[in-house]
Order: structure tokens, then C-alpha cells, then sequence
């Protein structure tokens, strides 16, 4: 089947994109507003884009709450969604108002970040502490603006909790990374394989 997205006629139930580009990361964005106001909340559109520097961005479908927070403190902290915490990251992403602490909504340790005014997950096996780099609203192809915000980060520290640490690696077998599949699925990454990249002939 082929069918063009400004049409959107591909026949099925639900729109197939999201379950294309799978699975996806999830950046679970911790936040502080400039009112003092706390904020946890998932987003999929998160990934990593460099290593030097370390650079992160979620992307918010308009301007949330973390969005919001991130714009007036220039800090975020993204913490790393296992299959323990499943259940609570998805509480955290109920529509609630401005100010509720979803920390204490979804049961959650909520710690306060080392470098940055921003709170994170206690019981996230590993934190990412970021500062703002850019915030970008993307255009489409005719130039008006989409309906999303990048988000993008520089890391500037990192917690790990040294159970998921095996023989000077992160094991993804103890770890069980959360990543979000199409529609209302989800997956577990503790099934690992390794390839190791090809070598240049001499």
C-alpha cells in the first residue's frame, strides 16, 4: 500500500506513523516552573542527538507544562522509564492542571538535581540533568508554523544506580528500558543482541 499524509487515505483503523517509527525512547521530563511549580510528564518524541556535547530533546506537541517550565527555568532532568516504573510514568502523563505535582500523583520519590533547579524521579534507575540549549518550533513544508516545540539540552551531570551497572557496562537485562511503540503499545528492551560494526579493509 501507498498513500500520501496530506490525504491521510491509508485504509486502517488508526493512523499507522507512530507504530513506523518505533520503538521510541521516552523522555521522562522532570521540571520546575518559575512559581515554584512541579511537573512530571512523558514525552516520546525524545531521544538523544549527540555525545560531544551530550545533547537531548523532547519534543511537546504545544506548549505544556514542561515546555513551559523548561522555557522560564532553562533546566530539565530525563529519567529513565523501566518496566517497574511503567505504570507510574503512564499515571504521570494524566491531563492534569498547572501546579499538581505529579510526583505525588503517581506515588513517586521526588529528588532534588545537583546542578540544576529541577526535581527527578528517586527511584529512576538512571537521571539525565540538562540545561537549555535551543527551543525550536519546527515549520511544514509550506513555512508556517507545526504544532510542536523542540526542546534541546546540553547533559551537565548523571545519576546511575550502580544495581543496573555489570561488569563496567549498563545491563539492559536488570535496566529494562520502557520505549513506546504505535498506538497504546508498549515494549521492553531487555532482550539484547550485539553486533559489532564492520572494520575497513587494509
Amino acid at each position: 500500500m501507498f498513500y500520501t499524509t496530506d490525504s491521510n487515505r491509508h485504509g486502517l483503523a488508526h493512523d499507522p506513523f507512530k507504530a513506523i517509527v518505533s520503538p521510541r525512547p521516552i523522555g521522562w521530563i522532570g521540571s520546575k516552573g518559575r512559581d515554584g511549580s512541579i511537573n512530571l510528564a512523558p514525552y516520546s518524541f525524545f531521544n538523544a542527538v549527540a555525545d560531544r556535547p551530550k545533547l537531548v530533546m523532547f519534543s511537546s506537541a504545544g506548549k505544556k507544562h514542561s515546555q513551559r517550565n523548561a522555557a522560564e527555568t532553562g533546566v530539565f532532568t530525563c529519567n529513565f522509564v523501566s518496566r517497574n516504573l511503567a505504570e507510574k510514568m503512564n499515571l504521570s502523563s494524566a491531563p492534569l492542571p498547572y501546579g499538581t505535582n505529579e510526583f505525588e500523583f503517581a506515588g513517586l520519590t521526588q529528588k532534588q538535581a545537583e546542578l540544576i533547579d529541577a526535581p527527578y524521579v528517586g527511584e529512576a534507575f538512571a537521571v539525565l540533568e540538562c540545561r537549555v540549549t535551543e527551543i525550536i518550533e519546527p515549520k511544514t513544508l509550506s513555512g508556517a508554523p507545526s504544532e510542536n516545540v523542540l526542546i534541546f539540552g546540553e547533559v551537565v551531570g548523571i545519576h546511575i544506580d550502580e544495581a543496573i551497572v555489570r561488569d563496567g557496562r549498563l545491563d539492559m537485562a536488570i535496566a529494562r528500558p520502557v520505549a513506546r511503540m504505535g498506538y497504546m503499545d508498549y515494549s521492553e528492551g531487555s532482550d539484547v543482541f550485539e553486533m559489532l560494526r564492520p572494520r575497513a579493509e587494509a
